[in-house]
């Protein structure tokens, strides 16, 4: 007799009923969100590579702030520095949103996503530098550029050519890329900042400490908290600390619950049971800014990002031949997959856990190849490594791009063979259930 107690964790099990709700609303808003953002790379493709491509890196190039406080910057790195901090906060209250209310506070719900997402770094990284061998000193400061995922994009992919799959993969995928953002925050706060300045540094932690205090006091005036976080912006930024890691601290500050918190009926029909969620301060925080995150700040960021000359000088035929941009392409393409399906089946041989009732590996493999749109944050990474443009900067936007399309095709077409499977299987499912309920009457 088995004992329900003592049965072996399953890998990618069902999440918990509010996690279902959070995905869905999730990728609903991601969805647009991915169109805004492929909209923008559209854009500035077809800019970059028009007969007016200088009126593209004219409006780049243009330099505007205050230059006695180190913020006079092309609007391109207003973009990069500040747009994205916007994301990185989104990011961060999800982050801690998961590990302290989530399903990832439970140790056996997070394993496995965590493990895939560190496969997903570590495999793509030692390809990138196998391919990068000999291709000079500079070339290896490359490495972390294809082990991101890009949460909008690859959402997007999953919401439309996944309807039918189940839940349980649109759940991985999330916490997955969640976690990848993580440690893309490590990576570039550890690996990518110069020249650390420890006054600045040491300043920006006053105003941390008391938006901190304030939003764990109830105080959630925009008028009072964003001059705070500005400041904690400009000054993380003067310190060398690559400045989105500011909208990181800032949002690991803000409570999952406490004062501020408002009780809400879950959504749904019936509700849950007749219990009541709890909206704390850092759902609500996150409710409010995403639309600004998906909507505004990152589809600039890669309208100002992508805009690369593809013909020509320096364009496609020279990128093929660069060991930087094959490495990252190859990276994105072929390590992502790779390593996040080596640690999950890793997770599955060594725990003896196995997948959740009704998916196979095939469906993990789809995730996997999904996994390789890296994009937006490959593309930050890229800039920080080789510059904004220009000979090995705009290589690796190339590469990026071409990657990142090629892996989002390749988990379609996976992803859409299954989806058509799960479909047959529903449809069965609901003519079954309709000849009972014909039976009966």
């Amino acid at each position: 007799m088995t004992d329900a107690s003592h049965r072996t964790p399953g890998l990618l099990t069902r999440g918990s009923w509010a996690e279902a709700r959070r995905v869905a609303a999730i990728l609903r808003e991601e969805t647009v969100g991915g169109a805004l953002l492929l909209a923008g790379a559209v854009a500035a493709m077809v800019w970059a590579n028009s007969p007016w491509s200088g009126g593209y890196e004219a409006l780049r190039s243009f330099r505007f702030g205050p230059a006695a406080v180190h913020l006079d910057l092309e609007v391109a790195a207003w973009a990069a520095d500040g747009l994205l901090a916007i994301f990185f906060f989104v990011a961060g209250l999800e982050l801690k949103r998961e590990f302290v209310a989530g399903d990832l506070r439970q140790v056996r719900r997070a394993v496995v996503p965590v493990a895939a997402a560190a496969g997903g770094v570590v495999v793509p990284a030692v390809l990138y530098l196998l391919f990068t061998v000999g291709a000079g000193a500079g070339a290896a400061r490359g490495w972390a550029i294809p082990t991101a995922t890009d949460i909008a994009f690859a959402l997007a992919v999953l919401a439309v050519v996944g309807r039918f799959l189940p839940s349980a993969l649109r759940t991985f995928l999330l916490t997955l890329a969640v976690v990848d953002d993580l440690m893309a925050i490590v990576i570039i706060a550890g690996f990518y900042s110069s020249q650390l300045s420890v006054v600045a540094l040491a300043g920006a932690v006053v105003p941390l400490a008391l938006f901190a205090v304030l939003v764990r006091r109830g105080v959630h005036r925009w008028w009072v908290l964003v001059p705070l976080a500005g400041l904690t912006w400009a000054l993380v930024h003067a310190s060398g600390v690559h400045a989105t890691v500011a909208g990181v601290l800032l949002a690991f500050t803000v409570p999952v619950a406490g004062p501020g918190s408002v009780t809400v009926a879950p959504a749904g029909p019936g509700g849950d049971g007749g219990r009541v969620d709890e909206v704390g301060p850092a759902e609500r925080f996150e409710h409010r800014l995403r639309p600004i995150s998906a909507g505004v700040a990152v589809p600039v960021f890669a309208f100002l990002s992508a805009g690369v000359v593809v013909g020509g000088p320096g364009g496609l035929v020279e990128a093929l031949t660069d060991p930087v941009a094959v490495g990252v392409a190859v990276g994105l393409v072929a390590g992502k997959p790779l390593g996040i399906m080596a640690a999950t089946w890793l997770v599955a041989r060594f725990t003896r856990a196995d997948l959740d009732e009704g998916l196979t590996w095939v469906d993990v493999l789809g995730l996997s190849v999904l996994g390789g749109m890296g994009f937006t944050v490959s593309l930050l990474i890229g800039e920080l490594a080789f510059g904004a443009g220009g000979g090995r900067g705009d290589h690796v936007k190339i590469a990026v791009l071409a990657g990142s399309l090629t892996a989002a095709l390749l988990a379609a077409v996976v992803l859409r063979l299954r989806n058509r499977a799960y479909r047959l299987i529903h449809e069965a499912d609901a003519a079954v259930l309709g000849g009972r309920d014909g039976a009966v009457e």
